[in-house]
C-alpha cells in the first residue's frame, strides 16, 4: 500500500493493489446496501420458502452476471484485479497494478489455473494499463455502462481481489461524481492524476485496484483505484471513501491502446514541463521547480525555463506538483492559461501559456 496525496481536506489516499500472496478463491458478499429512492423495497425477513427478496436477487443476479468478467493478476511484486475488455483477451487495469513489470500471471475470479498474460501498453499519467492473456479462450468480456450517467446514490459493487481473495464483492452508493485526486510518483506509482473521478462508499481494500464497480443493471461504470486513509488515526482507513477512474475514460483509453498500441489522444492539457514539488523556508511546499522544458511545448514558447518555479495558474495558488496537475486538469488542449513564475534571481513575472496535449507515452 503507498499512502498518496489528494486535494481532500485531511484525507491521504492508498493505491489499491497489494503485495504478491497466495489465498483461498472463495467469492464474499456485502450485506445489502439500505435501499435507494427508486430501488425495489425487500421485505424485512425472508419468504416462508427461503427465496430471495427483490433487492438481494439483483445483487445475486448481477454477481453471477459480471464476476466471471474479473481476473486476479499477479506480479513478481504484487497483485491487484482487472476486467476483461473483448474477446481477443484484451484486461484492462490499473497502471500500478503492473508496476514495471511486462509479464504477469491472470487467474479467473470463478477459477482455474493461472494463465500467461504480458503488457500492451501502460498510460500512467492516468493509472490505466492494457495486458493481453495468452490465452483467451473461455474469457468472458464485461459490459461497460455510460459512467456520464452516474447519479448520487445509485447503488454499485465493488468487485476484484482485495488482500487475495479472490472474486470479493462488496456495495455501497455513488457518493460523488467529478472529483480530482493525485497520487505522488514513486518507484512503484506512475504519479497519476485522475479527473472526473467516482468517490463510491463501497469498500476498496489493497488488490481491488483494476477491478470493477458495477451498477445494477450490471454495467461496468468504473474502476476502482484508491482508497482514503485518515492522517489523524496514524494513516487508517477512513471507512466509505474510496475512488474510481470512469468506466467512460478507461475504454476510450483502452480502445486506443488496442487499435494503435498506445495512447494516442489523451484528452488532457499540459503545460509541457517536467518538475517537481519546492520547499519554501519555512519548510512548507511553496511552488513547483521546474526542471526540463519540453522544446516547442507552450512553456517554451511563454519564456518558462529551467530553474523557474511555477506558484499559481489563473490565480490558483499550485504549492506541490500535485497541485498544479489537478490544475491543469481543469483545462484543454489549446486553453490559454496566466502562469505566474518565481525566477532564479527572485523576480516575479506572469506569462501567458498556450496549453498543449499530454503526451500518451
Amino acid at each position: 500500500m503507498r499512502e498518496i496525496a489528494a486535494g481532500l481536506a485531511a484525507v491521504a489516499l492508498l493505491a489499491a493493489c497489494g503485495p504478491s500472496t497466495s489465498t483461498s478463491t472463495s467469492t464474499s458478499t456485502a450485506s445489502p446496501a439500505t435501499t435507494a429512492p427508486g430501488s425495489p423495497s425487500p421485505a424485512a425477513t425472508a419468504s416462508p420458502e427461503g427465496a430471495p427478496q427483490p433487492l438481494e436477487g439483483l445483487y445475486e443476479q448481477v454477481i453471477t452476471d459480471v464476476l466471471p468478467s474479473i481476473v486476479q493478476i499477479n506480479t513478481k511484486v504484487g497483485l491487484g484485479s482487472g476486467i476483461v475488455y473483448d474477446t481477443a483477451g484484451h484486461i484492462i487495469t490499473n497502471a500500478h497494478v503492473v508496476g514495471e513489470a511486462t509479464e504477469m500471471n491472470v487467474t479467473i475470479a470463478t477459477g482455474g489455473a493461472p494463465r500467461s498474460a504480458k503488457l500492451v501498453k501502460a498510460f500512467g499519467a492516468g493509472d490505466l494499463a492494457v495486458i493481453k492473456v495468452d490465452r483467451p479462450d473461455g474469457l468472458r468480456p464485461a459490459r461497460f455502462g455510460d459512467s456520464g450517467k452516474l447519479r448520487v446514490g445509485q447503488i454499485v459493487l465493488a468487485m476484484g481481489n482485495p488482500l487475495g481473495l479472490s472474486g470479493s464483492v462488496t456495495d455501497g452508493i455513488v457518493s460523488a461524481v467529478g472529483r480530482t485526486v493525485s497520487e505522488p510518483q514513486s518507484p512503484d506509482s506512475p504519479g497519476a492524476t485522475i479527473s472526473g473521478a467516482i468517490q463510491t462508499s463501497a469498500a476498496i481494500n489493497p488488490g481491488n485496484s483494476g477491478g470493477a464497480l458495477v451498477n445494477l443493471a450490471g454495467e461496468v461504470i468504473g474502476i476502482p483505484t484508491l482508497a482514503a486513509t485518515d492522517p489523524q488515526f496514524g494513516g487508517g482507513a477512513a471507512p466509505g471513501i474510496g475512488f474510481a477512474i470512469p468506466s467512460n475514460t478507461a475504454t476510450d483509453i483502452a480502445a486506443q491502446i488496442v487499435k494503435y498500441g498506445k495512447v494516442t489522444n489523451s484528452h488532457r492539457a499540459a503545460l509541457g514541463i517536467s518538475g517537481s514539488t519546492i520547499i519554501g523556508s519555512t519548510r512548507q511546499p511553496s511552488g513547483v521547480g521546474v526542471a526540463r522544458v519540453e522544446k516547442g511545448g507552450g512553456a517554451e514558447k511563454a519564456g518558462i525555463r529551467p530553474g523557474d518555479v511555477i506558484v499559481a495558474v489563473n490565480g490558483e495558488k499550485t504549492a506541490t506538483m500535485a497541485a498544479l496537475s489537478e490544475q491543469l486538469t481543469t483545462f484543454k488542449p489549446g486553453d490559454q492559461v496566466k502562469v505566474e513564475i518565481l525566477r532564479p534571481d527572485g523576480e516575479t513575472q506572469t506569462v501567458t501559456v498556450t496549453l498543449g496535449q499530454l503526451p500518451g507515452d
